[in-house]
């Protein structure tokens, strides 16, 4: 047996880091725009490198986890995850924060590959769906802590109330004009305790199941060659390229246009955004018991595209509830198009889930997308991009044929008394 609850709560921890890096570029866009004076499409090539890597790592993480085994592979994703927010917090300039955000989403893309077989070895098979349940949720816990924490972190800095501890050191090191630097030092002091950490850690041993082992290149060519597998591939690069390209410029949105203090408010906002997502995952769960995955998918996203609009055409106090909405509705399309795709394919799981995955890269691509238009016709109208992505995944609970539909709850009949 490898059953280990030690290792199960190093992987919760471990979702946690992850979320708590990832989802923090959207209330940082103010702030870096004014720092390092950009444009909005030069900013958008932040989360450009950050989601890039994903593309880049993804699938050959999924073959080099089989060499060297998961504990070298999560102490390497950290490795480079700590040299990348070193890089940044040593020598604050744009570039930099490329090439800083490109290292973290690899470590950070790393780790997504390690961390699901381990979680099944170390938890159980029986008990795999709800410890994947419970790692989402703590996932979408992070996604809300971290804007808050930056906010903190950059209220106590600009007001001079570092006195003493590590705030006091953090205001040595931090430029004064930019506060928000103070993150990537936090950054890489996360990424150093989770090294230790591992490094004196445990790991039961991982046998990858045949659904979860890389497979050839032959096999990825073969499944491109399907239809099926390159509408799933679309719908996930759809799904997280309007996730990120709302959470991303919420934040600045609301400065531009409502003249909301980003610090504050903007961040708040974000964090509500992804709280809010992990409450309609919650949502989403139960009705998924109840009716057709398909149909949950297109209600819920056609109230994301009513709440969008709202936030996009709505007065300030409008959009400070519409976005946060857009989040709680789209926190069922992640699970469901996954499990969609998953069950429209009779084999190779593995490699298509791999498939799968590499679409983060839509986090990268739809941002910039965003960026470019605002540059050209107002950040208004550059979000009204999102529409189309979103309106794809709407487009999927129409055309979707799995092969297995999710099971749901149904009333028994009573047996007719004659």
């Amino acid at each position: 047996m490898n059953r280990s609850i030690y290792t199960v709560a190093l992987i919760m921890l471990t979702f946690f880091v992850i979320s708590f890096l990832t989802n923090i570029t959207g209330p940082l866009i103010p702030d870096i725009i004014k720092g390092f004076n950009l444009s909005l499409t030069l900013v958008a090539l932040l989360p450009f490198a950050f989601f890039i890597a994903y593309g880049v790592m993804s699938i050959p993480s999924g073959m080099l986890l089989e060499k060297y085994k998961e504990k070298k592979m999560m102490s390497a994703a950290f490795a480079v995850s700590f040299f990348g927010s070193l890089i940044l917090a040593l020598s604050p300039n744009y570039f930099n924060a490329v090439l800083s955000l490109f290292l973290i989403g690899c470590g950070m893309a790393i780790l997504q590959v390690v961390i699901n077989p381990l979680l099944r070895t170390a938890g159980g098979e029986e008990h795999y769906a709800f410890n994947s349940i419970l790692a989402q949720l703590i996932f979408g816990l992070a996604s809300f802590v971290s804007p808050l924490v930056y906010s903190g972190m950059v209220s106590d800095l600009g007001a001079g109330g570092a006195s003493s501890g590590i705030m006091s050191l953090l205001h040595r090191l931090t430029p004064p004009g930019l506060p928000w630097i103070s993150l990537y030092w936090l950054f890489a002091l996360i990424s150093l305790v989770m090294i230790v950490v591992i490094l004196v850690s445990r790991f039961p041993k991982v046998e990858l199941s045949q659904d979860e082992k890389a497979g050839t290149f032959q096999t990825y060519i073969d499944l491109f060659k399907k239809r099926v597998v390159i509408l799933y591939f679309i719908a996930l690069f759809c799904y997280v390229g309007s996730e990120q390209g709302v959470a991303n410029w919420i934040s600045q949105f609301l400065f531009a246009y409502h003249g909301y203090d980003p610090q504050k408010t903007g961040a708040e906002t974000v964090a509500y955004f992804w709280g809010l997502m992990t409450a309609g995952g919650i949502l989403g769960l139960l009705l998924v018991k109840l009716m057709d995955s398909r149909k949950v998918l297109v209600l819920f996203t056609a109230l994301a595209l009513i709440c969008l609009t709202l936030g996009l055409f709505g007065s300030g106090n409008v959009a400070l509830i519409a976005f946060p909405l857009v989040g709680f509705f789209a926190s069922v399309m992640y699970p469901i198009i996954f499990s969609l795709a998953l069950n429209s394919v009779k084999e190779h799981h593995g490699s298509f889930a791999g498939i799968l995955v590499t679409g983060i890269v839509g986090g990268a691509v739809v941002p910039l997308v965003v960026g470019s238009l605002g540059d050209a016709i107002g950040l208004r109208y550059g979000m009204v991009f999102l529409y189309l992505p979103i309106g794809y995944i709407l487009s999927i609970g129409f055309w979707a044929r799995p092969i297995i539909s999710n099971k749901i709850i149904t009333r028994k009949k009573k047996a007719a008394v004659n």
